[in-house]
């Protein structure tokens, strides 16, 4: 396996600033869900996906979204991506999606403004009526480092400075 990437928590001031942005709350609540975020991980030596951990408990009844700060960012080589998607099980069950059905992490995210730090927004889209619960530190979404190429004429070279939408802007 080659290794390419590595995943670090956000600053505790960022962190917090989205967390309360997203939710409120106060700041040393938000702080206290910060020290207990779990980096991603792998389940076992075969699994693709990284397992990101609910930083605090949720609930999704049908039809509901949430748009959860992870605390997270990766640091990885050039030429990889980090494609994330909903748990299996969970959509499989729930019908669980991600809003944009499949989050991209680009290489330059890291050095953002925002520090990198991603985001998940999730839908419950049961037909069933079912109302997912997560427990804080329960597995909801997994990444997996894919790599990439260009085309032979690239001419890119404009350098990222935000999140969602920042690479189509133009100066």
């Amino acid at each position: 396996m080659q290794r390419v990437a590595q995943f670090e928590k956000v600053s505790p001031s960022r962190f917090i600033e989205d967390w309360m942005d997203t939710f409120g709350g106060s700041p040393s609540q938000a702080l206290e869900i910060y020290s207990g975020l779990i980096l991603p991980r792998r389940a076992t030596a075969g699994s693709a996906g990284y397992d990101f951990f609910a930083p605090a408990p949720f609930t999704l009844g049908p039809g509901e979204s949430i748009k959860i700060p992870t605390g997270i960012r990766v640091r990885m080589e050039q030429g990889w991506v980090l494609s994330c998607y909903p748990r299996s099980g969970l959509g499989f069950r729930y019908r669980l999606q991600l809003n944009n059905t499949v989050g991209i992490i680009d290489s330059d995210y890291y050095d953002s403004d925002n520090e990198g730090h991603i985001f998940c927004k999730l839908t419950n889209d049961t037909r069933e009526g079912k109302t997912l619960r997560l427990a804080a530190g329960e597995g909801y979404m997994q990444g997996i480092f894919l790599p990439f190429g260009i085309t032979q004429d690239d001419e890119a070279t404009q350098k990222r400075n935000g999140g969602f939408g920042s690479t189509n802007q133009r100066g």
